[in-house]
């Protein structure tokens, strides 16, 4: 598997939330672009944050057997598992970046891949870190 793209949750978030949208559209067309590609990335961080955000938070929010259904999906993904090395260095990259510490523990998630692209709506499109460009899905 060729990893391309780490996903943050938002977007997953979009993706399979149905009152969502524009967004539900762009978000679904690119992860099902990253499925047919074998491309994509997350982290135990994004598969926490997508259980509690389409269960709770959602305009539509999914019942739990099929957000069980959409983990174990996803678990087929490049999948990086938060230790406390992982703690440790998302610690150091929001010092360095300026970015609080669950961003910059995706981004140590997603250079932790080898992903050349961050897509996520929650830090600045260009922005790069480390190895890895954000990409805004929804910016016009």
């Amino acid at each position: 598997m060729s990893i391309e793209a780490f996903v943050d949750s938002n977007v997953l978030v979009y993706a399979h939330d149905r009152g969502a949208g524009e967004k539900h559209t762009q978000a679904r067309d690119l992860v099902a672009r990253l499925w047919r590609e074998r491309s994509g990335a997350l982290s135990t961080q994004v598969l926490q944050e997508l259980v509690v955000n389409v269960r709770r938070k959602a305009a539509r929010p999914i019942p739990e057997s099929e957000v069980r259904d959409l983990v174990a999906d996803y678990l087929r993904w490049e999948v990086v598992v938060n230790d406390g090395a992982s703690i440790l260095e998302a610690l150091d990259l929001g010092e360095r970046f300026q970015i609080s510490f669950w961003d910059a523990l995706i981004v140590q998630a997603a250079n932790a891949t080898g992903a050349t692209v961050l897509y996520s709506e929650d830090l600045n499109t260009g922005q790069v870190y480390g190895g890895v460009r954000v990409e805004n899905p929804f910016a016009p």
